[in-house]
């Protein structure tokens, strides 16, 4: 018997699928999948649905030094290459990405922090990622597979802070170039990212702003200083210590987390402590 149209459209979109062999995972390096060639179907009146070609989409994970943040990798370029890395630390602020926006809407989401080639969302520590983790896949899945960058067109900047600059002494820009290729590319794996601030040459002070998983990480100050500081100190004599600075606003916030501790302290006894202090400066 012959098959009808519609059937016969079926059989050729289902002849062009075929198996392919790509990477999914660290824990499964190959697997096998079915992927069409996502077919353009010609239209015919007696489907009741406009055909929707299949669109895979492999979104990794990695954890990070800190417990609250989950770096996400889509395998695909996130920002435009040479872009400065862009962190949200509140839903009002992401006017200039609507994916920010919708993952502020996902109970439990902190910040959105933006890399090269991936997205680190940190949420509050009463927040579980079981709940979390879905909601976000689907989100970036979404936003990712319908071609358009996360950041609204002419939003981004390209990173400048470790470029060359002219009148630059020779220790900035020796300053510059390790943090560019030996101590960002660190950073970035741990879904956080740094940023020059300035080099005080009279106190031998290098000032750094750690940004993404890493600005709220309880081992941020072993990062600064047996990390950055130490590496800074071994190849250049000049560095005599690396601090870490906040913008206004997040100074506000370290001294209202001081306050708290602080109440906690008087009522709970000199052991309530939430957190060790880390060193900053404001500027």
């Amino acid at each position: 018997m012959t098959p009808r149209p519609a059937m016969r459209l079926l059989q050729r979109t289902f002849t062009s699928i075929r198996p392919i062999t790509r990477p999914l995972s660290t824990t499964a390096p190959h697997q096998t999948l079915l992927l069409t060639s996502r077919p353009t179907a010609p239209h015919h009146p007696k489907l009741l649905t406009p055909f929707c070609p299949f669109r895979s989409m492999f979104i990794q994970t990695e954890t990070t030094p800190n417990p609250s943040a989950l770096k996400f990798l889509p395998g695909v370029s996130v920002l435009p290459s040479g872009a400065q890395s862009m962190e949200y630390l509140d839903g009002r602020e992401t006017h200039s990405s609507p994916l920010a926006r919708k993952l502020f809407s996902v109970d439990g989401v902190r910040s959105v922090f933006y890399g090269p080639d991936f997205i680190t969302v940190t949420k509050s520590e009463d927040a579980n990622w079981a709940h979390i983790k879905p909601e976000v896949f689907s989100l970036i899945t979404e936003a990712l597979n319908a071609g358009g960058s996360v950041v609204t067109v002419g939003e981004t900047v390209m990173a400048e802070d470790t470029a060359p600059q002219e009148g630059d002494s020779e220790v900035v820009a020796m300053i510059k170039e390790l943090l560019d290729t030996r101590i960002r590319p660190a950073i970035q794996e741990d879904g956080g990212d740094i940023e020059f601030r300035g080099f005080d040459e009279g106190k031998g002070e290098v000032k750094l702003k750690l940004r993404g998983a890493c600005r709220t990480c309880d081992s941020s100050t072993v990062t600064l200083k047996n990390g950055i500081e130490s590496m800074l100190m071994h190849y250049i004599e000049e560095v005599k210590t690396v601090t870490q600075v906040m913008d206004q606003e997040e100074e506000i916030a370290a001294k209202e987390f001081e306050k708290f501790e602080e109440r906690l302290r008087m009522a709970k006894g000199p052991q309530a402590t939430a957190s060790a202090p880390l060193d900053t400066v404001e500027v």
